[in-house]
């Protein structure tokens, strides 16, 4: 079945003609069946970021066939706005930290464990370490086992952001800007005043820009 969302947008535009319907996925089976459906839906043209659509930034990877596509249209948000070097990094099921230059070129990044994957491997992997939902206590350091894996976590990385920021800012010649977004980038970001701004919407600010840029050409 369609999901309810996609289902509840199509009655709310019934009746305009030629409706583009621009997907960023990167879970290719699902991104099959909501083209799928779509194409059910009269007058409504799905369009495939990465393959209808061209990915809106120049990519300097070893295989750029392999990077997921959120992360490049969050980096090209970013630098949309800001129109210099950014780092922006993503707080979710993953937490991605991506670098693009002072020429708009998407140069690559890090990807490690996100709050809750990483607190949900700890109570997996370990004999006597408990699942806990990470929130910062009072003090820098945990005064309870709790407490100890969300300092761990929460404050590893906002290290791990300001550590390879500091490293991409060694190549770059310059401190980039630093943009977070994500379900879990206020967590983080509040605990690094280098951030310059979380922006909930940025992968999606990156879809639109993506279908403008085509459009235009």
């Amino acid at each position: 079945q369609i999901p309810p969302q996609i289902a509840a947008l199509a009655r709310e535009l019934d009746g305009q003609d030629d409706l583009p319907a621009v997907i960023a996925s990167v879970v290719p089976e699902v991104c099959a069946h909501v083209v799928g459906e779509l194409r059910k839906q009269p007058g409504v043209t799905p369009l495939v970021i990465g393959r209808d659509v061209p990915l809106p930034l120049r990519l300097d990877l070893k295989n750029a066939t392999t990077v997921g596509v959120d992360r490049v249209l969050g980096a090209a948000a970013a630098y949309e706005r800001v129109g210099q070097a950014v780092v922006v990094a993503d707080f979710g099921t993953a937490v991605t930290i991506d670098c693009v230059n002072e020429d708009g070129v998407f140069l690559g990044g890090a990807i490690l464990p996100g709050v809750a994957t990483a607190a949900r491997a700890l109570a997996r992997m370990t004999a006597a370490l408990p699942e806990v939902s990470p929130r910062l206590p009072e003090t820098p350091w945990g005064r309870d086992t709790a407490e100890a894996i969300s300092v761990g976590i929460i404050l590893g990385l906002a290290g791990a952001l300001r550590e390879l920021t500091e490293r991409y800012a060694t190549v770059l010649g310059r401190w980039p800007e630093v943009i977070a977004t994500g379900g879990d980038a206020a967590l983080v970001a509040e605990n690094c005043d280098f951030v310059k701004a979380v922006v909930p919407d940025l992968v999606l600010m990156g879809v639109a820009a993506a279908y403008e840029t085509w459009k235009a050409r």
